[in-house]
């Protein structure tokens, strides 16, 4: 194999920290709906630049809970926030990235238990898809990035199923996600009828192995996953790295890299250059760097 090493070849870019909003409910045990909270807290996000010609981050966010509460409390719905239009070299700067809207709050999803995890998006002949959890991968649209329209659950697994991560590949999409005790993927061709699960990735080492990523390079995959075995504070930030010739086979492989960044993504810009987001770390909502490769 040809593989290569990333590492983190630049400083982190803060560029997007959430402002103050109002908590649309319903109410919780800490947070009441209609009431104005000053801290928000963005954790699993996802990247991508849209139609408009902004860069776009979506996430898992909620009110900062108080100390003694529960730290995903609340984690209801998805943030959104936008870089003005141009490159991401343009506005990899601090504080370039705004808040638009809150997006699907239990309101929008009356269907739907509350808790809104990790989105993950891909564009598909025009329209967009947002895939979510936990315990049922459900599935909204948009055509735009801005109105989001829910269509309802997709597929269901044991295990707290949650932090979808979608590449196409060979004609098909591979979707990657974690569900106790092993990363799993799944295949489809349209994004709407998905195979049935194969365990790609599980490990002796305690914890969770959140935030699965599943890249390919120069024909081969790479896994990056966060994991959290309490350690470390809540938003832990050592992401490990495995490659393979096959997506769907991680087991026995070592680790390749490890890598300081707290519920990754791991893109590329318009040039075609790799970059990796964190949640959290090192700064209060969402950091961006290069990734090289060696």
């Amino acid at each position: 194999m040809n593989m290569k090493i990333p590492y983190i070849s630049t400083e982190y870019v803060h560029v997007y920290q959430p402002r103050g909003d109002v908590f649309p409910g319903p109410d919780s045990e800490s947070f009441r709906a209609g009431r104005y909270y000053d801290r928000w807290v963005p954790n699993d996000h996802m990247i991508l630049k849209g139609k408009d010609g902004r860069w776009h981050a979506f996430g898992i966010t909620h009110p900062e809970p108080p100390a003694d509460a529960y730290i995903h409390e609340g984690e209801w719905m998805s943030f959104h926030a936008v870089s003005p239009p141009g490159t991401l070299r343009e506005h990899l700067r601090h504080g370039a990235w705004q808040d638009c809207p809150k997006l699907l709050p239990p309101s929008e999803r009356p269907s739907e238990e509350k808790e809104f995890y990790a989105p993950f998006i891909v564009e598909k002949d025009g329209l967009y898809h947002m895939f979510y959890s936990p315990h049922q991968m459900r599935l909204a649209v948009s055509s735009d990035l801005y109105r989001w329209t829910p269509k309802g659950a997709l597929f269901s697994q044991d295990g707290g199923m949650r932090d979808p991560n979608v590449i196409f590949c060979d004609g098909r999409y591979i979707m990657v996600y974690y569900a106790k005790p092993a990363i799993w993927a799944r295949t489809s061709t349209d994004l709407l009828h998905w195979s049935d699960p194969v365990d790609i990735f599980r490990t002796e080492r305690p914890g969770e192995l959140e935030s699965p990523v599943l890249i390919a390079r120069d024909n081969l995959f790479y896994l990056f996953w966060c994991i959290y075995d309490g350690h470390n504070g809540p938003f832990d930030n050592r992401t490990s790295v495995y490659c393979s010739d096959d997506p769907f086979d991680f087991h026995g492989k070592e680790a390749i890299a490890s890598l300081p960044a707290h519920a990754p993504e791991v893109f590329q810009d318009e040039a075609g250059d790799w970059y990796i987001s964190s949640a959290e770390y090192p700064y209060r909502g969402v950091s961006i760097a290069q990734l090289s490769w060696k």
